[in-house]
């Protein structure tokens, strides 16, 4: 099984955040599982509030 290149994974998350679809329809749309967007949404919501935290405390 191959990873999913940085490209798709920016592409899905950006399709995401403009609420172009639910999660099933833009699984479908990208021939992605619905797993994995809901995992790439996680990370990108922990991800998120980590760098923010950071860049509060080193501020």
């Amino acid at each position: 099984m191959r990873a999913y290149s940085t490209d798709l994974r920016q592409k899905v998350i950006d399709a995401y955040e403009n609420q172009e679809g639910s999660q099933r329809n833009l699984a479908k749309r990208f021939s992605v599982s619905l797993t994995f967007i809901q995992k790439l949404k996680a990370f990108r919501t922990y991800a998120g509030v980590i760098i923010f935290f950071v860049w509060v405390v080193k501020r």
